[in-house]
C-alpha cells in the first residue's frame, strides 16, 4: 500500500532529524501534530542535500548531489521515490507549493561544490536567501497551512529569522568553515582575518534580522508559534555568547550552547508561552 509506504519515508525523515539535530528536533516536538509531519520532511530533505556537499568529502560530491537531484526532480514528475527521504519532501512539495523554493534551495546547496568565496554583498546575500530563507519560507507555508494573505504577511519576517539563523550558523561554525571546507562566506573579511570590530558588524546585522523576525513569530499561528520561539531564543542566546566571546576564540574553537541551558530556554520560553509574555 501507499500509505503505509508514505508513513515509512515520514518516519525516516524523523530519524533523519532526531539524528542531526536535538534542538531542531526539539522545536518540532512542540508544533502541534497536523504539521510536524510536513517539517520532518522539509528538514530530512535539506539536511541530506547539505550532508552531501559538505560532509562526503572522499566521495564524488558531484556525482552524488546529482543524482540527488535528478531523483528528486523525477520525484516531482511522478510523485513518488523510493528514496523515503525524497519520497516524504516531494508530497510537501505538491501540497504546499514549494517548487520553486526547493529549486532555489538546490542550486545553492549546488554552489558550495563550486564556489568557496562570497567576496560581494550581493553574492552573500543571494547565497543566505537560497540556503536558509527559502528554508524559512518553505516552513512558513506549512504553518499558514497554504493562507496566502497571512503568508504574505509573514514573509518577510520568516527571510530575516532564516538569515539570522544563517548568519549566526557561519560565525559560529567559522573555524571548519575556512579550515575544512576552505569556504568564506561574510564578504567584509580580509584573507579570512575576523577580527572584533569586523565581528561586532556582522553581529549588529544578525540583530537587525532577529527583531524583524521577531515581529512575525508574534503572530504566527499558535500550531507553530511556541516552537519557532524556541528556535529563535536559542539562536539568540547564542548569538549573545558569540558577542561575548573574543574573535581569536571563534577563530579557534566552536562555540557551543550546553543542554542545561537549552532546558532553561525550552522552561522559560514555555512559560511566557502560556502566560502569552511574548
Amino acid at each position: 500500500m501507499k500509505a503505509l509506504f508514505d508513513t515509512s519515508s515520514l518516519k525516516c525523515s524523523k530519524v533523519v532529524t532526531n539524528a542531526y539535530s536535538t534542538s531542531f528536533s526539539l522545536g518540532i516536538k512542540l508544533f502541534a501534530p497536523s504539521i510536524r509531519p510536513a517539517i520532518y520532511a522539509i528538514y530530512g530533505f535539506v539536511r541530506y542535500a547539505d550532508e552531501i556537499v559538505d560532509s562526503f568529502e572522499h566521495y564524488n560530491q558531484k556525482e552524488l548531489f546529482n543524482d540527488f537531484m535528478v531523483d528528486y526532480h523525477k520525484a516531482l514528475e511522478r510523485k513518488i521515490s523510493l528514496n523515503p527521504i525524497i519520497n516524504s519532501f516531494q508530497e510537501v512539495v505538491h501540497k504546499y507549493h514549494l517548487q520553486t523554493y526547493a529549486e532555489d534551495f538546490l542550486k545553492r546547496m549546488e554552489s558550495d561544490l563550486y564556489i568557496t568565496e562570497y567576496d560581494t554583498k550581493e553574492a552573500y546575500e543571494n547565497y543566505i536567501y537560497g540556503s536558509a530563507d527559502v528554508v524559512g519560507l518553505m516552513c512558513l507555508r506549512v504553518f499558514v497551512n497554504n493562507d496566502e494573505n497571512k503568508f504574505n504577511e509573514l514573509k518577510l519576517s520568516a527571510k530575516h529569522l532564516g538569515s539570522a539563523f544563517q548568519k549566526i550558523n557561519f560565525l559560529r561554525d567559522f573555524k571548519d568553515d575556512t579550515e575544512k571546507l576552505g569556504r568564506s562566506y561574510f564578504p567584509n573579511l580580509s584573507h579570512n582575518n575576523l577580527d572584533n570590530i569586523t565581528k561586532q558588524e556582522i553581529i549588529e546585522d544578525i540583530e537587525v534580522d532577529l527583531l524583524e523576525a521577531y515581529n512575525g513569530i508574534i503572530q504566527l499561528p499558535m500550531e507553530s508559534k511556541l516552537g519557532v520561539y524556541i528556535a529563535y531564543r536559542y539562536y539568540l542566546k547564542l548569538l549573545k555568547k558569540l558577542k561575548k566571546a573574543d574573535s581569536k576564540k571563534i577563530l579557534n574553537e566552536r562555540i557551543r550552547i550546553s543542554n542545561g541551558i537549552k532546558l532553561f530556554i525550552l522552561t522559560k520560553s514555555y512559560i511566557r508561552y502560556k502566560f502569552h509574555a511574548f
